[in-house]
This record gives C-alpha cells, structure tokens and sequence, in this order.
C-alpha cells in the first residue's frame, strides 16, 4: 500500500458501464514524510474518501478489489483513510 492526498473529484459523461456508481478521485502519490511524490493518478474510491484527505491506496490487480462484487477496470483504488500518522 501506498500513501496519498485526495486532490480532486473526476467526472465522467461516458465510462465503462462498470465503472457507474463508483466514484474516482485524483491522487497526488506521497513519501513516507507526506511530500508529494511523482504524478497525480485516478484511483476508485471504495471506502468514502472525500477530498483533502490523506489515503492509502494500491495498484495493480489489487486495485480492482476495492468495490465489492464487482469487477472493475481501474489501475488504482483507495483502500483505507489515514487517520494519524
């Protein structure tokens, strides 16, 4: 898992049916020290994260778990909010 901040909400007119209901946000990726680090990224949102936050979040086939029963096609999911560091 990986560290990031909600920086922004993604809106879609034409998705992948898949994808309806499932909200996206735009991840800034951060350091063990909370500085941003590299691009920002597109990540499925499946725990109710909201903007400003900071986020755990994973790549790869892991991320298409993080809406249950669903297959989804995503490269990034939010999995957990950081609460205290």
């Amino acid at each position: 898992m990986k560290l990031g901040k909600v920086i922004g909400k993604l809106f879609c007119t034409i998705a992948d049916p898949k994808l309806n209901g499932v909200k996206l946000y735009v991840i800034q990726p951060l350091d063990s020290e909370l500085n941003p680090m590299g691009r920002s990224i597109v990540a499925a949102d499946g725990v109710g994260s909201q903007e400003g936050q900071i986020v755990f979040w994973v790549s790869a086939k892991e991320a298409t778990l993080c809406i249950p029963n669903r297959e989804i096609p995503v490269d990034a999911g939010i999995v957990g909010i950081v609460d205290s560091i």
